[in-house]
């Protein structure tokens, strides 16, 4: 743990490029060198022929417009694929209180970060993520479901590699440029790809590809350190009940994404709503002397709070070697 950080230069700009520029990249397993140069979609075209005028005396066409990323950075930017919000006004009014905390979420929003709506509701307030990406601090962290970025920007500065997943093509090319404005997209790989068939590849590298996985999908022998789960909590909804239970969390129910993660790492870290069940915490380890981990089942679970001001957002649970006092679990 804690070892010192280390530049490369894997986007992971294959793992979702094809399903968004069909026409332009047919091959889901291009390498990464040889899209780099591609601009994400919905800014401007990837080419355009040097200005000239033709036989007709028609306008010579138009050069691309640099996105909120900036000239040089056309690879990673996605401008347009979502709106980006300066002022209050321009907000969906189911989305304002959001907005009014974007500085907390991403602190270099202004500078052109992008938000799809569940992300303006699901992201990771930055100090928080920066807290739990200190806490797993590590050579390869699995961030199951990555969304906009928010966690992945923060284990980027604090772990060796990011492998990011998600199943929306649409929030990886956010996540991709919100990392880039960060100085960060270098450092994390983002997968199009589902948790459950995404572990079943690592476990299981020579069965046949997953739909949603490409056949660059790091092989089992690519040890995962930690996996950081922080699954859709089933909308906003999830705070008009006085509790949270764990069986509301999607695609699967929390049991079954965190014996997924356990099956590649003793160390999980479980990003809840604050209000959720502590047994429903406690019952995701396995019973006293049936021990996953540690032979004499002594394995417990820290779950600590996270707070912003005098206001409690939400609960990480640290499993293994992440909790205090078990680092031979590591």
């Amino acid at each position: 743990m804690g070892k010192k950080l280390r530049q490369t230069n894997v986007s992971g700009l294959s793992r979702f490029l094809p399903a968004l520029v069909d026409e332009t990249v047919s091959n889901s397993s291009t390498s990464a060198s040889a899209v780099a140069g591609l601009s994400i979609p919905c800014t401007a075209k990837s080419k355009l022929e040097p200005d000239v005028v033709d036989s007709n005396n028609q306008s010579p066409p138009k050069k691309p417009k640099a996105g909120l990323l900036g000239p040089g950075n056309e690879a990673y930017d996605a401008t347009g694929l979502v709106p980006f919000y300066t002022d209050a006004a321009q907000v969906p009014t189911h989305l304002q209180k959001y907005f009014a905390q974007r500085n907390r979420y991403f602190s270099r929003y202004d500078e052109g970060c992008l938000l799809d709506e569940e992300g303006w509701y699901s992201v990771t307030p930055g100090a928080i993520a920066t807290q739990i990406a200190e806490r797993c601090r590590c050579d390869v962290v699995l961030d199951a479901f990555c969304g906009v970025g928010g966690n992945a920007i923060a284990f980027a500065r604090t772990c060796e590699r990011v492998i990011a997943l998600d199943t929306s093509p649409t929030r990886l090319a956010l996540a991709r440029h919100n990392a880039a404005l960060h100085g960060v997209a270098a450092r994390i790989e983002f997968v199009l790809a589902d948790f459950r068939s995404f572990a079943a590849r690592i476990r299981n590298p020579t069965s046949s590809s997953p739909r949603n996985t490409s056949a660059s999908v790091p092989p089992a022998a690519r040890k995962i350190d930690v996996v950081f789960l922080s699954p859709p909590w089933g909308g906003p909804e999830y705070l008009s009940a006085a509790e949270y239970h764990l069986v509301r969390t999607e695609p699967e129910p929390a049991s079954e994404l965190f014996r997924l993660a356990r099956l590649l790492t003793p160390n999980v870290a479980f990003y809840v709503p604050r209000n959720t069940v502590l047994t429903d915490i406690a019952a995701l380890l396995p019973p006293p002397g049936g021990g996953e981990v540690d032979s004499d089942g002594s394995e417990q679970v820290e779950v600590e709070e996270e707070w912003m001001g005098n206001k409690i957002k939400a609960l990480t649970c640290y499993f293994g070697g992440l909790a205090q006092g078990q680092e031979r679990l590591f």
